[in-house]
């Protein structure tokens, strides 16, 4: 069965030629001109793009409202060029932030990426969500055994705890409010603390191709991190390495 992709954009000629791009490969598209119409089609949708400014509502804010519900992938196609737009989507759960103008190529490609970074993550998790399933022997053992089962399904790493199985990630015993990219992102970091990773490796990590307009965002999913980290910690965990990439001191270090 084809992807479902659900496309929120007011403008027609815009619409137009991304749906045949979108079609071109495969894909099924509905196309919603209005934030109350795309919230009517929404459910059980493989990716949305959306458009921020809209005649009834703001992308933004249907964003969060997906958010609520759902993990589905969300990009942001939009004319809002400066950095705190770029921060606020992607803070707010965005996979990716595209601007106008753009190519509709390109943006097929990202949605192609993205999809199938998506489904090795649902791969991922059944099967450690498999291996972790307790046997008979387990469910049959004392109180405390469930407590160490638990505990091997999560990985201390400096000040993060990491638990695969419930796809979450601790700062000091804080939970993480992380988008999925950023929670590949840091789970790259954490596999391998202190070794400086260029973006093009950080990339890689994020199942995107190093040629597909990403390494700029991989700044500004740095910076969202940052901010999220300082919420837990006054402590810097992402050290920028210049001319080389970033660093992760689980530890971290006074700024």
């Amino acid at each position: 069965m084809p992807a479902h992709i659900l496309l929120l954009e007011d403008e027609e000629s815009i619409a137009d030629a991304l749906i045949y791009s979108l079609k071109a490969e495969g894909f099924q598209v509905t196309w919603c001109q209005l934030v109350q119409e795309a919230i009517v089609h929404s459910a059980n949708v493989d990716l949305l793009i959306l458009d921020v400014g809209l005649p009834d509502g703001n992308g933004f804010e249907f964003c969060k409202q997906i958010r609520r519900q759902s993990e589905v992938p969300v990009i942001f196609l939009t004319a809002r060029a400066s950095e705190i737009d770029r921060v606020v989507g992607l803070e707010i759960g965005a996979d990716d932030y595209v601007v106008k103008p753009f190519s509709p190529r390109e943006l097929v490609a990202r949605v192609k990426a993205i999809l199938k970074r998506t489904q090795r993550q649902l791969a991922a998790v059944t099967e450690q969500s498999m291996t972790a399933e307790p046997t008979q022997t387990q469910s049959q053992a004392t109180a405390d055994q469930p407590i160490k089962a638990q505990q091997i399904t999560a990985q201390q790493i400096g000040d993060f705890l990491l638990k695969p199985t419930a796809v979450q990630i601790l700062l000091k015993n804080k939970l993480l409010t992380l988008t999925a990219l950023e929670y590949r992102l840091l789970s790259h970091f954490l596999a391998h603390p202190q070794q400086v990773l260029s973006r093009e490796q950080l990339l890689q990590s994020c199942g995107q191709s190093a040629d597909a307009g990403y390494d700029r965002n991989i700044d500004t999913h740095i910076k969202s991190l940052r901010a999220k980290f300082r919420i837990c910690s006054e402590l810097n965990y992402l050290i920028t390495q210049r001319g080389f990439g970033y660093s992760l001191n689980p530890q971290g270090q006074t700024t």
